[in-house]
């Protein structure tokens, strides 16, 4: 899942939102979504896109909602051959939607819902789902980053394990001392193709930098960005407290090695989490680490949903948004997942829920944290060359500066590519 990273359960499901089944309203919605389920496991999202369908339907009889479930692995190519040939669904709930808004294929969000439901949504959220000012993606559920560290592999290396480091000398202090204790992966950094547009993203906020400036112009090669790399290569990479190759090494690939228990640190999302919990582990978790103390801010990341102009639903479509973002709707959703709700009352509840409090600290810092310039029309294709080289910048030997400006150019190249 893109807020997540986590891959949901393959495959394709066509769900009817009533018992008469699609065309049975006077209008039928067709929805395209993706699964969060774990592959193989019971807890696909298609369970609840029926419930939730059935139980609108029966609220709106002139209105039935057909979905189609995709897992994350194939949603984004499904979904682009369905608008390329013309035949979008109404609405489509997935991590990207700037080109089709550019193209004038969306509906704005103020043409969907009334004042009150959009004003729901948290701010960063919202703004996050905007092009050129106008908002055209309705976030959907969101996650942050926090730092997480093992408190057993901190004993053994004489460290105190309810102090995590809060600055990058602490962080390389530990990762020095865990090394010593034989620790096989002091600090995790996956800089491979799956994300290392997070993880870098995340580097890049702890030293003041990030993707885009304040007015969303690229900075990826600002001075800020370029030291966060010189320093990743030369005082994590090249004295061995990494992998030997993190410009390799993935995402899920290192979560799956701290949790058992071969990795001291890395930066994790609240599926890291849950894994964590199944094997046991003994963890802790604590903010970002800067350059001169704890990050100011932290990575976001957001899927998002959004209506398709071509069939003309319009009203229907804002009904059934407006249901999905209902309160309960929406928190059923973000709670069985383990994700964090993108609107206020359903960001409330969560923090009332005991049961939740485990997400409290991701929970905490989502106003404030930095989310992908998703609004950029050039983010797609930015995003993908990011993936694929920005880890060569904190290799052993690597050349921070060149990397990062051959990037700039590109995404700049992309940026008036789009423009014209």
């Amino acid at each position: 899942m893109a807020a997540t990273g986590v891959a949901g359960a393959a495959g394709m499901t066509a769900l009817s939102g009533c018992g008469g089944g699609p065309g049975s309203g006077k209008v039928t919605l067709k929805l395209v979504a993706a699964d969060y389920g774990t592959p193989g496991g019971n807890n696909s999202s298609k369970i609840y896109w029926r419930k939730l369908a059935d139980e609108f339907t029966r609220k709106n009889p002139d209105i039935a909602v057909d979905v189609t479930v995709h897992s994350w692995n194939d949603i984004g190519k499904k979904l682009t051959e369905m608008v390329d040939k013309g035949n979008p669904p109404d609405i489509a709930q997935v991590d990207s939607y700037a080109d089709w808004a550019a193209e004038g294929k969306l509906y704005k969000v103020n043409e969907l819902l009334p004042i009150p439901a959009q004003a729901e949504f948290l701010v960063s959220l919202a703004e996050a789902g905007e092009v050129q000012r106008v908002q055209y993606g309705l976030p959907f559920v969101a996650s942050t980053r926090v730092l997480f560290y093992n408190k057993d592999l901190f004993k053994k290396a004489g460290l105190d394990p309810d102090e995590p480091p809060e600055s990058w000398e602490d962080l390389k202090s530990a990762a020095r001392a865990l090394k010593s204790a034989g620790v096989k992966i002091p600090y995790g950094l996956p800089l491979g193709p799956e994300e290392a547009q997070g993880e870098a993203l995340m580097w890049m906020l702890g030293n003041g930098g990030s993707y885009v400036d304040s007015v969303g112009n690229y900075t990826i090669n600002s001075p800020e960005n370029v030291e966060t790399f010189q320093w990743l290569r030369d005082n994590l990479v090249t004295p061995g407290y990494t992998e030997p190759g993190p410009q390799r090494v993935d995402r899920q690939k290192m979560f799956e090695a701290f949790t058992e228990g071969q990795v001291g640190i890395l930066n994790g999302h609240p599926t890291l989490m849950q894994q964590a919990d199944k094997k046991h582990l003994s963890y802790g978790t604590g903010k970002l680490p800067g350059s001169n103390g704890p990050a100011e801010g932290t990575l976001g990341v957001a899927d998002w949903m959004m209506a398709f102009r071509k069939n003309g639903h319009r009203e229907a479509c804002g009904k059934f948004l407006a249901f999905v973002f209902d309160e309960k709707n929406h928190y059923a959703f973000t709670s069985q997942y383990g994700l964090l709700p993108v609107t206020t009352s359903a960001s409330r509840r969560m923090r009332k829920d005991k049961k939740q409090k485990k997400l409290w600290p991701f929970l905490d810092q989502i106003a404030g944290a930095e989310f992908y310039p998703v609004g950029k029309v050039s983010w797609a294709s930015t995003s993908a060359v990011i993936k694929k080289t920005i880890g060569q910048a904190a290799a052993k030997g690597g050349d921070p500066k060149a990397v990062l400006t051959s990037l700039q150019r590109k995404a700049e190249a992309e940026e008036e590519a789009g423009a014209s």
